[in-house]
């Protein structure tokens, strides 16, 4: 059969599109009888993966794609890297044309072409293109319209200087006003500069490309912290580094304005007050599902307004299906409903619902963890399941457990430390985690996002069996430490304290630093007792009368030498308590608590 032309009569269309008989939900049409109609409203990640998989199931069926941009399948993930020079061509992000598709699966692919009313109850939909207005039938409906940006309340967000970054028509305009700050920079002048309003992941993978292109980069963030789905002891790594690559960090304030003339510098006005000179803005504060087209549908919305569907990706209609950013998922830890825009998931989904559609086996969704990776220069930051804050927003009991291993055996050249925190429900079972570091990052956090999908706990973390040769990783991996730790906090032998609780901590406990004396000179806090943990045995009657019947609040650099101290102190009958993650995880929460270096 020869391929399905991609600009066929919409007139035919439509006259065809509701003659054929139907065949039952979920089933593939039997042979003889009319081909199954599919239509799927939207590409890229969701659209496009169910497309390919129900061809792969139903050789026969008749598979629309609609698709309202130019481009139906591309590698938005890698448009940053496009930006920054690392990927070269351009074409590689375009995975596939509507040419290719029709040719490789014959699909039906229309670009341009814009979905604007579903009639449910003749089973049409309402399509614009280029040649005009038509309508197209269907037997199942998939909905993949995806996000839309959210419009922060910025004045002069129309301004030919500001630009988002999240398709290819956003890329090649960003990429050519970049080429042209660069080609007509006089020599020996200042780099151009560029303001990025969000600090999400594509706010940082914009930064960091920017950067790398040559530009002065500030970024503004209205949390309090860079990277907000971070936990903020984390968060701070990652400022330290985009400072050291010379990004200017505004955290905590808002974009107010752009202003300037049509052509030429803008200034950026932030909530503080601050105004940042800038020859472009790159805007990207998050994304809200694209769902008006469902909604005008009448199909169930969720409270968010993200389109409800089951587990097997249908909606509230049962010839519709919806998968990507605009469908409603459940948090696999917390239980709260909202959406989770990553390709991951979208691919994932898009197969599912072409399995339903044609009848197949599914894998019915499950609960989603979050997982996810970004890479900001020399560093790589990743999460998975829920953070601290979304644990007690859900008023969910945990312990936290901080520890800063090396990625590697330390003997082996190029170890370099990993920061790792995860938390645990009091049975042990592991609720998140979260990672930043220069290398072994991406390996630990999909351990444990495996270990959170399989429901697993400290014991089985620390009983895994992982891969061990000095180059790659240590015979004590991290993840085997966080489950030791983890036992060690949830059955009593090391009850620990958090750097949060410093203020009541230091109003209610004595201090003791087990440091060495170079180390507490270096930065210490204030009343802390100096003990090195190598004297401690000889002093216990010094601590014992400095705490004076209080409980004694252990640290060390990370935690290690502290919880040797504490199994010390405990042993000789001291309530002590070790503080998580050490001075380290201390500094980067509290660096306001730190005392001035001193001699000694």
């Amino acid at each position: 059969m020869a391929p399905a032309p991609t600009t066929p009569d919409p007139s035919a269309d439509a006259a065809a599109s509701g003659t054929h008989p139907r065949p039952h939900d979920g089933a593939v049409a039997p042979a003889g009888a009319a081909p199954r109609s599919i239509v799927v409203v939207g590409g890229v990640a969701g659209g496009m993966s169910a497309a390919a998989r129900a061809r792969r199931l139903d050789e026969h069926a008749r598979i629309v794609v609609l698709e309202q941009g130019e481009y139906v399948s591309f590698a938005n993930c890698g448009l940053p890297y496009h930006l920054s020079g690392e990927i070269e061509q351009r074409e590689a992000l375009l995975l596939h044309t509507p040419e290719s598709l029709a040719r490789t699966l014959r699909l039906d692919v229309r670009t341009r072409h814009r979905v604007t009313a579903i009639d449910r109850v003749r089973r049409e939909v309402s399509v614009v293109g280029p040649e005009g207005p038509y309508r197209l039938g269907y037997d199942a409906l998939l909905l993949a319209p995806g996000a839309e940006p959210v419009v922060p309340p910025i004045d002069g967000l129309d301004h030919p200087a500001v630009h988002s970054l999240r398709t290819v028509p956003d890329l090649d305009a960003l990429q050519a006003a970049v080429g042209e700050l660069l080609r007509n920079r006089p020599d020996g002048s200042e780099a151009p500069r560029a303001v990025v309003v969000g600090a999400g992941f594509i706010g940082l993978e914009a930064v960091e490309a920017l950067v790398t292109r040559g530009l002065h980069v500030d970024l503004v963030e209205l949390a309090d912290h860079v990277l907000p789905p971070l936990d903020p002891e984390l968060a701070p790594l990652l400022a330290e580094e985009l400072a050291a690559h010379g990004v200017g960090l505004h955290t905590g304030v808002s974009a107010t304005a752009v202003t300037g003339a049509p052509h030429g510098p803008v200034t950026v006005t932030l909530s503080d007050g601050t105004v940042l000179p800038a020859h472009l803005v790159v805007v990207n504060v998050g994304v809200r599902p694209a769902s008006g087209l469902a909604a005008a549908a009448g199909l169930e919305l969720g409270a968010r307004g993200a389109i409800r569907v089951d587990a097997d990706q249908r909606t509230s209609d049962p010839h519709i299906w919806a998968v990507g950013d605009a469908v409603e998922v459940r948090q696999a830890v917390t239980g709260a409903l909202g959406t989770v825009p990553l390709a991951g998931p979208a691919n994932r989904q898009g197969r599912r619902a072409a399995d339903s559609m044609c009848g197949h086996r599914t894998t019915p969704q499950q609960p989603v963890l979050g997982t996810a990776i970004v890479r900001v220069f020399g560093l790589t930051a990743a999460v998975t399941g829920a953070s601290q804050a979304a644990l007690r927003s859900a008023g969910i009991t945990h312990e936290v457990v901080h520890i800063h291993p090396s990625h590697h055996a330390g003997y082996f050249p190029g170890a370099e430390q990993i920061h790792l925190v995860a938390s645990f429900a009091p049975d042990g079972r592991l609720l998140g985690a979260q990672a930043v570091g220069r290398a072994g990052v991406d390996k630990r956090i999909d351990v444990l996002a495996t270990a959170l999908r399989a429901g697993m706990t400290a014991d089985d973390l620390a009983e895994l069996e992982l891969a061990y040769a000095p180059p790659y990783g240590s015979a004590k991996d991290p993840v085997n430490m966080l489950g030791f730790v983890a036992q060690n906090v949830l059955d009593g032998t090391m009850p620990q304290w958090q750097a949060g609780e410093l203020d009541d901590v230091r109003a209610h406990a004595l201090v003791l630093d087990v440091r060495s004396p170079e180390e507490y000179a270096a930065g210490h806090l204030e009343g802390a007792l100096l003990v090195p943990h190598t004297e401690l045995r000889d002093r216990i009657a010094e601590i014992r009368a400095a705490a004076a019947g209080r409980p004694v609040a252990v640290h060390c650099a990370s935690g290690v030498r502290s919880y040797l101290a504490t199994r010390i102190l405990r042993g000789e009958g001291i309530d002590a308590r070790n503080l998580s993650g050490g001075w380290l995880t201390l500094t980067a929460l509290r660096p306001d608590a730190v005392a001035q270096p001193v001699t000694v």
